[in-house]
């Protein structure tokens, strides 16, 4: 397999140069972003440790998901680390953010793993992320000593080392044995056999259409993100309980936070999207053409 290609590896080169936080530094922006909603603070937070959650990404790549999705799916786990870190409780930022940007990526790898999904519960997450470097751990301590491991003793030890139950392991030991890479098996014993998958009609965008939709995507981001900071404080609030979140925020309840009524935050919002849009409209006379 291709190794996988992150579309802009300039963001990759410039992250892992990001300034390194001291302790004191650290807690400085994080009371800052927190008590003051300093966008310079959050943006040089994130900034200084976004080679981290580079790093954790590519500990991922061997899933099989493309290196571009991995760092996006980090880059969203640190923000939300940043936006819930709280200084008070005298962690590092870093140790806090290591939690979040591994949630994020798991998460991401294990809903495009298969067309029958793994499941999401802990156990199931525990399983995926760890039975197989169990299984390979026990297989060389039995055959160190010998002795020729049945399969069903394999997977209760499985089960009892991971702490779930052995009907779990069992499911994910089919799912895990499954046939989701059987199309890279080669129609003959030939090493230079063609692999099944190339027998099978790409009704995908082609290589210059891929690549045309990639810049386009990651120039839409950056306006987006540009957009986003011509709000103040309350607006980008209410943008990212709004629209930013897995379980978007109702008007209710950002009212009752914010102290307005829900005919005030819904006219907020409504303002908010009309700045972004003006700003977006004054970056490119094309971004209409994104927008629909």
């Amino acid at each position: 397999m291709a190794a996988p290609v992150f579309s802009d590896q300039g963001f990759t080169r410039t992250a892992m140069k990001a300034e390194l936080l001291d302790a004191e530094t650290e807690l400085k922006l994080a009371y800052a972003w927190r008590d003051e909603r300093d966008e310079a603070a959050l943006h040089r937070l994130i900034t200084a440790y976004m080679r981290l959650a580079i790093s954790m990404a590519f500990k991922f790549k061997r899933y099989g998901a493309p290196m571009n999705d991995l760092i996006q799916e980090a880059s969203v786990g640190l923000m939300k680390a940043a936006e819930k870190f709280d200084p008070d409780r005298g962690v590092r930022f870093s140790t806090y953010a290591v939690w979040w940007i591994k949630a994020s990526i798991q998460d991401h790898v294990m809903r495009n793993w298969s067309m029958v999904r793994t499941g999401s519960t802990s156990s199931q997450k525990s399983l995926f992320f760890n039975m197989r470097r169990v299984q390979a751990r026990l297989e060389r301590e039995a055959e160190a000593d010998g002795i020729k491991i049945e399969r069903h003793i394999l997977l209760q030890a499985i089960a009892t080392e991971v702490g779930v139950p052995l009907h779990d392991v069992e499911m994910m030991d089919g799912r895990l044995s499954g046939s989701d890479f059987s199309l890279n098996v080669t129609q003959s014993s030939d090493d230079e056999g063609r692999e099944w998958i190339d027998a099978l009609q790409d009704d995908g965008p082609q290589a210059a259409e891929t690549v045309s939709n990639n810049h386009d995507n990651d120039t839409l981001r950056q306006w987006l993100l540009t957009a986003l900071t011509s709000l103040n404080a309350r607006e980008q609030f209410i943008v990212r309980e709004r629209k930013m979140r897995d379980d978007p925020r109702t008007l209710e309840s950002l009212g009752g936070e914010l102290g307005l009524s829900k005919e005030r935050v819904r006219q907020l919002e409504s303002a908010a999207f009309s700045k972004m849009r003006r700003s977006l409209e004054a970056q490119s006379p094309e971004v209409t053409d994104f927008l629909h």
